[in-house]
């Protein structure tokens, strides 16, 4: 690539400081040691998004950021809390969003690689969860990563540094960046 690439990161919840962002965040700081340029689309901003209303009407401000944050990215990922067996309603109603996209030349996550990480408190929600968003994934067109982070948020995941525990989420949330990552400097070779 002549240029970095692009990650756009997309998850959290409307806690601040949850998990899952602060999963997400050390995902992207791997991108970033690998040479991509990030942008962060978190807890807080999602917050912000009005339900995806897919009649003709007014677009706000934040949707129109969050469409053409992902238009321009050569990779995404997306970081989800597993709620009662599935992706929150956060992250669901911001891939709704996308819908924005659905005119373009390539819409959606259409030939992206898309990472996807996983919180939850036990492994049975962590897995159902990551099931589940790699199906929406590929219905809108991304390509998803080989390898998918799951973490058991369950134990204290992070310090006060917001670096990982345990050396084996630290390694899965890189390995997802480092796919991620991969897949888009084939795809700008292509």
């Amino acid at each position: 690539m002549t240029k970095a690439p692009l990650i756009v990161g997309l998850g959290g919840t409307v806690r601040p400081g949850s998990s899952t962002e602060r999963a997400l965040l050390v995902a992207l700081k791997a991108a970033e040691a690998a040479g991509a340029e990030t942008k962060l689309f978190g807890g807080a901003f999602l917050a912000t998004l009005p339900i995806f209303d897919p009649r003709p009407g007014a677009t706000t401000p934040e949707q129109t950021d969050l469409a053409e944050a992902v238009r321009a990215a050569d990779g995404v990922i997306v970081a989800s809390p597993g709620y009662h067996g599935s992706i929150s309603g956060v992250i669901k109603n911001a891939l709704d969003t996308l819908e924005l996209t659905r005119d373009d030349a390539r819409p959606y996550l259409q030939g992206k690689p898309v990472g996807t990480i996983i919180t939850a408190d036990g492994w049975q929600a962590a897995g159902t969860t990551l099931m589940a968003l790699r199906s929406i994934i590929h219905a809108l067109r991304g390509w998803p990563t080989p390898f998918g982070a799951a973490l058991n948020a369950g134990t204290s995941l992070f310090d006060e540094a917001g670096d990982c525990r345990e050396a084996k989420d630290a390694w899965q949330l890189t390995t997802v960046a480092e796919q991620v990552m991969e897949f888009a400097q084939m795809r700008a070779r292509s």
